[in-house]
């Protein structure tokens, strides 16, 4: 499967720098994914497409101020250090700017020393395993050095970091945002559930497998890297339930439907669960999780195309990207929505 396939032409002017005044003031491309149908709303529409018994399921993860810059202890190295997934007792798997200065036992320091990190494994493609040694308690002291890690395509300042957080992140460890769930404010959410639809939430921290650029030419062969999700007890059994009713389960963002559809697949069912998944979703996937997703604008060829042409077709997908820069809609973390369904 050739990468060409998930191609497009996007103006750079169209990538979205800053976020909207108000989350839910963006707009909304509605896709039916059977006929290809395109309709042109704004975010706060999506009311008008759930229905009671809906379940919307999403991603509660919360944004760490990942990115952070030290310098090598022996050489004054400068070093910029991406945190990705917390692999516990204090180590991290991270991922290096200019990794090659950073072999086994290098120590980098960051602000006044009060946050060292020791390298204690090479991995390929920049990553490195990282001992993390300092005193008190790690995200305070990540809070007052680490930076929020915007993805490298928004060159403008964000002045309000909130505005890279979902309403309702609450477990912090993502080295990005799940970006489908910025569109959403209180006051809609509440609406939703007014509305009789049912809200769940999952974890995924995002990482480096869901904005990592696919480099091969050959789809198949793109290697995705592991991200840790949870779901509870509870929600698998609501999950269950609405699926033995036949409601409809709507992803909020690709991060929650890789969640959904990698529990599911494994499990035959919705489990609970505290795992890794690097399930890679691209055409010729079938869905058994999730029935509708809500979701932004992606990169060219990035896995993220590939997933949403797996649910609503490439043609589909392509002619809807197509009629999105001709109606210049925005692009990417900061940019407009759609729902397929």
């Amino acid at each position: 499967m050739d990468i060409e396939l998930f191609d497009y032409d996007l103006p750079e002017e169209l990538i979205a720098q800053t976020p909207l005044k108000k989350r839910d003031t963006s707009r909304l491309m509605v896709l039916d994914k059977e006929t290809g149908n395109v309709e042109h709303k704004h975010f706060y529409d999506i009311l008008d497409y759930l229905k009671p018994g809906d379940v919307l399921v999403r991603n509660n993860t919360k944004v760490i101020p990942a990115r952070l810059y030290g310098l090598k202890e022996e050489t004054g190295g400068h070093v910029e250090v991406l945190l990705l997934k917390d692999l516990h007792d204090d180590l991290w798997e991270c991922l290096v700017g200019n990794a090659k200065i950073v072999k086994l036992g290098t120590v980098i320091t960051f602000g006044d020393g009060r946050l060292k990190a020791q390298c204690t494994e090479i991995r390929e493609e920049g990553i490195r395993i990282f001992k993390m040694i300092y005193d008190g308690i790690f995200y305070e002291i990540l809070d007052q050095l680490g930076i929020m890690p915007l993805p490298p395509y928004i060159k403008e300042k964000l002045n309000d970091p909130d505005r890279y957080q979902t309403v309702y992140a609450k477990v912090e460890g993502s080295a990005a945002a799940p970006t489908a769930g910025l569109h959403f404010t209180e006051e809609l959410l509440q609406k939703v559930r007014e509305k009789g639809v049912e809200i769940l939430d999952v974890t995924l921290h995002v990482g480096l497998g869901t904005f990592r650029p696919v480099k091969v030419e050959n789809v198949l062969e793109h290697h995705m890297h592991s991200e840790y999700y949870e779901i509870s007890e509870e929600v698998a059994e609501k999950l269950n339930q609405a699926k033995k009713e036949g409601r409809r389960i709507i992803a909020v963002g690709t991060t929650s439907c890789r969640t959904l559809e990698a529990n599911h697949s494994k499990y035959g069912c919705f489990k609970a669960a505290h795992e890794n998944t690097n399930i890679f979703i691209y055409p010729g996937y079938t869905f058994t999780g999730i029935d509708a997703l809500i979701t932004n604008f992606h990169l060219p060829k990035s896995t993220l195309v590939m997933l949403v042409s797996a649910l609503a077709g490439r043609e589909h997908i392509l002619n809807a990207y197509k009629i999105a820069v001709n109606e210049k809609y925005r692009f990417f973390s900061f940019g407009d929505a759609m729902f397929i369904h």
